[in-house]
């Protein structure tokens, strides 16, 4: 079966990249757990503009939660234990695992991640990159 996507234009070269992390966005689960917000902050005093996620993860404690990054993803996993047998008359809270995964552009960093209050915090920049022209020389050829 041949896949038809919007990169196959031959104006757009070397987008393969691009390609595939839009295959790998789309193949992400679509559950909503747990719940989280991304906004803008606004650049202050010198800092630069940061993003910010912010995952609702109450009942999780800082050694159950992990935060990394790799080729360009940011991966979010919690791993509760039920640390005794517990009689329950009602269930609404489950102890349950999660892995949240967002797909970083080239040069984002994350700055930092804090956890309080039930809600995991993790601060991205993007650096702004000197914006360069570079003329191109042409050779005459006979």
């Amino acid at each position: 079966m041949v896949r038809v996507t919007a990169l196959t234009s031959p104006l757009l070269l070397g987008f393969d990249d691009l390609e595939r992390a839009l295959d790998k966005v789309s193949k992400t689960g679509a559950d909503g757990y747990p719940p989280y917000n991304i906004e803008r902050i606004a650049a202050e005093g010198g800092e630069p503009e940061r993003l910010r996620i912010t995952l609702a993860v109450a009942g999780f404690s800082q050694d159950q939660i992990e935060v990394a990054v790799e080729d360009n993803q940011l991966t979010i996993r919690g791993r509760q234990q039920e640390d005794k047998p517990r009689e329950y008359l009602h269930r609404g809270i489950a102890a349950r695992q999660f892995q949240r995964s967002f797909l970083l552009a080239d040069g984002m960093q994350v700055l930092s991640a804090d956890l309080a209050q039930g809600l995991l915090w993790i601060d991205l920049v993007r650096p702004q990159p000197e914006r360069v022209v570079r003329k191109i020389r042409i050779s005459a050829r006979d």
